[in-house]
């Protein structure tokens, strides 16, 4: 019972910190619409399974204690976020937008950006990693195991889901609309900042 109450502790934790992945489902949700974001937040989970599913195998240790590897992986992270952000950035305010249609975004690529942002990104790498090293016993049942992945998972696909909902709500996606070019320059800015952080954060493998 304990080491399950720590895993919902610290998985719960994790979530809630302000991050990447709450900013790009901010931004799928009020520009592109309530199914943006919530594919958006079944990317996220779905990325927390693929650092679970390499974790188990033991290819996060390998990972973690291979710093030319790691970085590799940090700097694609980093490069993917200032990517979007710069993109997001540029973007032209579309005062145009049906709010009746969530046109503009095709599923694949709403899904496609969450998972990617969540994949790429070794903040939830350490978070999952140190979770199963620290947490989680060598004895500790595989059933058991894949159910914490499967809670982390389902814990990112909540928050983000209701950040969704919230953030393409009509009423305030039309007041969020109306700023949208402001709007688009503070969450790029806070992505492309997420990306050199990252990419200038020494290595902790």
């Amino acid at each position: 019972m304990g080491q399950l109450i720590a895993v919902a502790v610290i998985t719960i934790l994790a979530v809630i910190s302000p991050g990447a992945d709450f900013a790009m489902t901010v931004r799928n949700s009020y520009l592109y619409g309530r199914t943006a974001g919530v594919l958006a937040a079944v990317g996220i989970s779905l990325g927390v399974l693929v650092h679970v599913t390499y974790t188990m195998l033991g290819v996060g240790l390998l990972v973690t204690r291979t710093p030319m590897l790691f970085t590799a992986m940090k700097l694609i992270g980093a490069a993917y976020l200032v990517y979007i952000g710069y993109k997001t950035f540029v973007t032209k305010a579309q005062v145009d937008i049906d709010l009746s249609s969530d046109a503009g975004l095709s599923k694949a690529g709403a899904l496609r950006t969450g998972f990617l942002t969540n994949a790429l990104n070794p903040k939830t790498m350490l978070f999952v990693l140190s979770t199963y090293t620290q947490v989680v016993s060598a004895d500790t049942p595989l059933f058991q195991q894949i159910g914490y992945g499967l809670f982390m998972s389902l814990a990112h696909l909540v928050w983000f889901a209701l950040a969704a909902v919230l953030f393409s709500n009509q009423s305030l996606r039309t007041r969020l609309l109306q700023r949208q070019s402001v709007l688009n320059k503070v969450i790029g800015t806070i992505l492309v900042g997420l990306g050199m952080v990252l990419a200038l954060t020494p290595s902790v493998a």
